[in-house]
């Protein structure tokens, strides 16, 4: 036993000492080197963050859905929005039918562009302690909301031939198209200038634009309040003919109306392909709709009040036609997460052809292949995941937006 020991003492001591210490400082440094691209990649470390790139005082897109495109001014280049970016004084902001940007301006004034929309950023800009914003909408819709703000501080709208200072704390919409612009007041108070002569226009009031002259300010029209059918509910189709749906709703406050006007549609976003119903003029407060087929359905409203204001949309409800032939298990597979900026994912997998896929509110449909990609905020670490089809199978899972593993069902 002594000799098989001093032999082995020998033959250690034949490894060079700096062979053991280069060892050890190999093992750290791998060590550091894989942790830190861990913990880099999940902080969006390898991200393309085009924010570092943003000139001095420019606005900043931080939050998007659907197709939203930048045109800049400085090169005329038309980016899609990909990730949260900035917006320069000049550029054009650009929604499609399924787009909407929320944009944070210098002074803090939150603008939110809406679907089917033309922004273009005048000025974003900061001058001896105050700070100048002003946008002029060229067509579409456009809210605003604003907060304290630092004295000195215009925040303007342009729309047609007026211009609008915007108050701090203050809500207001704007619309915009061919023939007239909108102002809708619901908290705050804002002021419009047109060659010269001014109108101010407080909380819960309206006022239009047109032929160069602010018209007299009535009380808001609220958007008409949805009854039938209910948000989330499911009407059953048991005939083989489709189901017939009779959608209700009552007036909000007392502005006396004169129509309503109705549409439903295949999709959230209410485009143009997917509409099935586009009904103005109603007097009634139903409407009966028949042979529905098994799907998902979005429906909602805005009233035309005697004067000739129109309010808002109403907030869209969702309904689904289902049969009552629950005979196949949904399966979630191939899931990936793409990580885009921010709090903004891309989730991509596979499940039945033709399965509604939702998360976040947001929703696509899975291809013919059952492939689907799906975009969504949020500023959790994980997100539910909801499939259904036509014939009222529903499945659920919670997965990992760091490592696209489902976390479980539900």
């Amino acid at each position: 036993m002594e000799q098989k020991y001093r032999k082995f003492y020998v033959e250690w001591w034949k490894i060079r000492r700096s062979t053991i210490t280069g060892l050890f400082v190999f093992i750290f440094v791998s060590g550091a080197v894989v942790f830190g691209g861990w913990w880099a990649i999940r902080n969006n470390w390898f991200v393309p963050q085009e924010m570092g790139e943003a000139p001095k005082n420019a606005a900043k897109i931080i939050s998007f859905e659907g197709e939203v495109r930048i045109t800049r001014a400085a090169t005329r280049e038309t980016i899609v929005v990909t990730k949260e970016t900035f917006v320069a004084a000049g550029d054009t902001i650009q929604t499609q039918a399924d787009g909407r940007a929320i944009v944070q301006m210098i002074d803090g004034s939150v603008y939110t562009v809406r679907p089917n929309s033309t922004v273009v950023i005048r000025d974003n800009s900061s001058f001896f302690g105050g700070n100048n914003v002003r946008v002029s909408l060229d067509d579409g819709q456009l809210n605003v909301r604003t907060e304290e703000q630092p004295e000195n501080t215009e925040n303007i709208v342009e729309m047609r031939d007026s211009e609008t200072q915007i108050q701090p704390q203050t809500d207001a919409s704007f619309n915009a198209d061919d023939r007239v612009a909108e102002i809708r007041v619901n908290r705050g108070g804002v002021e419009t200038t047109i060659a010269g002569s001014r109108t101010t226009i407080t909380e819960n009031e309206f006022a239009s634009v047109s032929d160069g002259r602010v018209s007299r300010k009535e009380d808001l029209l609220p958007p008409p309040r949805l009854a039938s059918p209910a948000n989330m509910s499911q009407i059953a189709e048991t005939t083989g003919n489709g189901a017939s749906v009779v959608f209700s709703w009552q007036p909000d406050g007392p502005v006396p109306i004169s129509g309503y006007y109705l549409q439903v549609a295949r999709s959230s976003y209410f485009a143009s392909d997917s509409i099935l119903v586009d009904r103005s003029g109603l007097s009634a407060r139903e409407f009966r709709l028949g042979s529905l087929s098994p799907g998902s359905y979005y429906w909602r409203l805005k009233a035309t009040a005697r004067s000739g204001q129109t309010s808002d949309w109403s907030e869209p409800f969702r309904f689904a036609v289902v049969k009552r032939e629950a005979s196949r298990n949904l399966e979630l597979g191939g899931l990936s997460v793409e990580s885009v900026g921010g709090s903004v994912f891309i989730l991509a997998g596979t499940t039945q052809p033709g399965t509604q896929v939702r998360s976040q509110g947001n929703q696509v449909f899975a291809g013919p292949d059952g492939t689907f990609r799906l975009q969504i905020s949020t500023q959790l670490s994980e997100a539910a995941i909801e499939l259904g089809d036509d014939r009222g199978n529903r499945a659920g899972y919670v997965v990992s937006l760091k490592t696209a593993k489902v976390l479980r069902k539900f």
